[in-house]
C-alpha cells in the first residue's frame, strides 16, 4: 500500500452526525429530531421544482442571478452582495477556506453548531471554544478569547441546539469589539421564526460593515431541506473571495427554482411562523408542569432538560419515547447530556409527544 494520507489535522475532525430518522423494528416513526418545518414547503415551491426538473440535462445558472434577485427583493438588499451555497453549511466551509489558514483561529461558543468547528479544522485552522452564560452566547467571553491569531467568530443567533438568542445591541457590541481583520459570521438559520422586538438577523450591520457576514437557509421555515440552498449577505471583498473558491454550479437548477418560489410565498411563511408561535407557547407552559425544564425558545424547537431524579434522565426519556415511536434529538455531543431537543411538529405530533412525556414523567405506561 502507498503512503497517501490526509494533511495534518484532518484525522482530528469529528464527523458531523445527523439526528436519527428511523427506529429499528418500527415503521412510520415520528421524527422530530432535525428541526424540519411541519407544514412542508410552499405548494408554489413544489410546482416550481417539478417544472424545473423537466430540464435536468441543462446546467443551472452558475451565478444564480434570478435567485439572488428574489432574495434581494424580499429583504431590500443589493443582489451583488449575495452569494448562494449548497446549504449554509457550504458557506461556512467556503468562508473558512477563503479567510483562514494553518495556525489561524476561529471562535465559537460551547454549545454552538458543530459545523463551525468542522469548517475551521478543514481549512487548517484551530477552533477556540468559549463558555456561554445561561446557555446563551456571551459577548464578553468571545471578546476575551480574541488573539492575534483570530480570523473568524461564528455565532448562531438564535443558537442551535439551545434555542437562545442575543439582542441586536449585543451583536453590535460584539462586532464593534472585534479587530477589523476578524470576520464575524452571523448564522441566521432560524431568523424567520424570531418575533422578539430586540432581535435582528444582522442585515443592517452587514450593510455598513467590511468584516461581517450573515448567512441564511431555505432548509428551515421554507421547508427545502432536501434541496440544500443557503445564502450569505456579505461585503464586496468577501463576496469576491467566496465566488473565487466556490464551485461553478454549487446550487442545482430545480433547487434555485424552488427557492425563488418559496421566498415569494410570504403567506406560507407567515402560516409556518404562526403555527410555531402557538406551539412554543403551549410547550413552554405544559412541559415545566411535568417537571421538565425548558430553555426559553425563539426558534422552531425546544430544548428540554431532565433533572435525573428518580431515573428521569434524558437517556431514559429518549428510550421511552422511541418505544412509543417518537424520535427527538439527544444533545450529549453538544455538551448537553441532560437534554433532548424537540422540533415543533404538527398539532397531532406535538400532542403525541406531550402524552408520551406525561406517561414517562408520571411513571405510567410502557
Amino acid at each position: 500500500m502507498g503512503d497517501l494520507t490526509p494533511r495534518d489535522g484532518i484525522e482530528k475532525i469529528t464527523p458531523y452526525k445527523a439526528g436519527e430518522s428511523k427506529i429499528a423494528g418500527q415503521d412510520n416513526a415520528l421524527k422530530l429530531s432535525a428541526n424540519e418545518t411541519p407544514l412542508g414547503p410552499s405548494p408554489k415551491a413544489r410546482e416550481a421544482f417539478l417544472k424545473a426538473a423537466e430540464t435536468m440535462e441543462i446546467y443551472p445558472d452558475g451565478g444564480y442571478g434570478a435567485l439572488r434577485g428574489a432574495i434581494a427583493r424580499r429583504y431590500g438588499l443589493n443582489p451583488d452582495r449575495i452569494v448562494c451555497g449548497n446549504g449554509s453549511d457550504e458557506l461556512f466551509h467556503l468562508l473558512a477556506q477563503a479567510f483562514m489558514g494553518q495556525g489561524d483561529e476561529a471562535i465559537h461558543t460551547e454549545h454552538g453548531f458543530a459545523v463551525y468547528r468542522i469548517a475551521t479544522q478543514a481549512a487548517g485552522g484551530t477552533p477556540v471554544e468559549v463558555p456561554e452564560t445561561n446557555f446563551t452566547t456571551d459577548v464578553d467571553a468571545i471578546l476575551a478569547a480574541v488573539t492575534g491569531r483570530t480570523r473568524m467568530v461564528f455565532i448562531a443567533n438564535p443558537n442551535n441546539p439551545t434555542g437562545t438568542y442575543i439582542p441586536i445591541d449585543e451583536v453590535r457590541r460584539l462586532h464593534a469589539g472585534l479587530p477589523s481583520n476578524v470576520l464575524l459570521v452571523l448564522d441566521g438559520a432560524y431568523a424567520e421564526y424570531v418575533t422578539r422586538n430586540d432581535y435582528e438577523a444582522g442585515i443592517e450591520l452587514v450593510s455598513g460593515s467590511s468584516n461581517a457576514v450573515m448567512t441564511r437557509t431555505f432548509s428551515k421555515v421554507h421547508g427545502l431541506a432536501a434541496l440544500r440552498v443557503g445564502w450569505a449577505y456579505a461585503p464586496e471583498n468577501v463576496v469576491d473571495a467566496l465566488n473565487r473558491v466556490r464551485g461553478p454550479f454549487n446550487v442545482g437548477g430545480p433547487s434555485q427554482a424552488a427557492a425563488i418560489a418559496a421566498i415569494g410565498d410570504t403567506a406560507h411563511v407567515d402560516a409556518s411562523v404562526a403555527h410555531n408561535e402557538k406551539w412554543l407557547a403551549r410547550l413552554t407552559e405544559i412541559l415545566p408542569g411535568l417537571g421538565i425544564e425548558v430553555l426559553p425558545p425563539v426558534a422552531n424547537f425546544v430544548l428540554m432538560r431532565f433533572s435525573g431524579e428518580n431515573g428521569k434522565t434524558a437517556q431514559a426519556a429518549d428510550s421511552f419515547l422511541k418505544s412509543r415511536g417518537i424520535i427527538l434529538r439527544p444533545t450529549a455531543s453538544y455538551k448537553l447530556p441532560d437534554c433532548l431537543r424537540m422540533t415543533v411538529g404538527l398539532d397531532e405530533h406535538n400532542e403525541r409527544v406531550i402524552a408520551a412525556l406525561t406517561d414517562f414523567m408520571e411513571g405510567t405506561g410502557s
